[in-house]
């Protein structure tokens, strides 16, 4: 019975057999963005959790670090874009974890099923994420005036592309991982293993000029670095930072389009085991 209704759910999403790439792409889109905000208590916990992890370490280490910042040099100014990375990261991580549960439902069965292409899935799944991401990232942006910072037109314009572009990234980056796998635990344990360490090492607490030569060639080529720095450039244009804008926005959007072409090739990719 589970199976039957999961499969009518699923039919009417994808009513016609001649639905384009896009329609099914933009419904499983819409899907996601409703799921999310029906569940409220993940919507507070999102926003809630960087939140107070911001505020607590920032003060915790306020008066003994020195960001160099115009205006402020307090720890909580420099902690502030790892803190809106940090948001961006969890809610990505439980958009693509959703997707392990659509699999162990049956309704990614239904929708592999469906007379369209699978590249709507990845479309789907990932703008959807992304977009949910890039939602709490930006209400995040609310907060800068705590730190006395005031930013106008051009560094909010700068922030939202840059918030935009680690949203995408990083919820691509967990399709891929999430994809293959049959449980959330298994998802969990390549978070801690894999994409914390990323957020950890992207500048987001400490800085890459600051580290050691091994620790500051790992931060050089973790792509999230560059996505971090891009975000304090437009929050902190008299603030010294590891690279320039222009840098930070060609490194992100060439490790956007990389894990978005990952994801769209492990989905059309035919093996013999069932994908969902």
């Amino acid at each position: 019975m589970a199976s039957v209704a999961t499969t009518a759910s699923a039919t009417r999403i994808l009513p016609s057999r001649n639905a384009s790439l896009w329609t099914a792409a933009w419904t499983l889109w819409e899907r996601e963005i409703v799921r999310f905000y029906r569940q409220k208590a993940r919507v507070i916990g999102v926003i809630a959790s960087p939140l107070l992890f911001w505020f607590v370490l920032g003060s915790g280490f306020a008066h003994s670090f020195r960001s160099g910042a115009t205006g402020s040099d307090q720890y909580l100014s420099y902690f502030f874009p790892g803190a809106v990375v940090m948001i961006v990261l969890f809610t990505a991580i439980f958009s693509m974890m959703s997707l392990i549960q659509d699999r162990n439902e049956g309704f990614l069965l239904s929708v592999m099923a469906a007379p369209v292409s699978r590249s709507a899935i990845v479309l789907g799944k990932v703008l959807g994420g992304a977009t949910l991401a890039a939602i709490q990232g930006i209400i995040f942006l609310i907060f800068t005036p705590l730190i006395g910072v005031h930013p106008g037109l051009e560094a909010i314009g700068i922030s939202v592309l840059a918030i935009a572009l680690i949203s995408f990234e990083l919820t691509a980056l967990g399709f891929v991982i999430a994809w293959p796998m049959d449980s959330p635990q298994a998802f969990h344990a390549i978070v801690n293993l894999l994409l914390l360490p990323l957020w950890m090492l992207s500048g987001a607490i400490f800085p890459a000029s600051g580290a050691t030569g091994w620790l500051r060639a790992l931060m050089r080529v973790n792509p999230l670095t560059y996505g971090t720095d891009a975000l304090r450039n437009a929050l902190f244009p008299a603030q010294k930072t590891d690279f320039l804008l222009s840098v930070n926005l060609g490194v992100t959007i060439g490790f956007c389009l990389l894990v978005f072409a990952a994801s769209w090739a492990i989905v059309n990719r035919r093996t013999n085991r069932p994908a969902a």
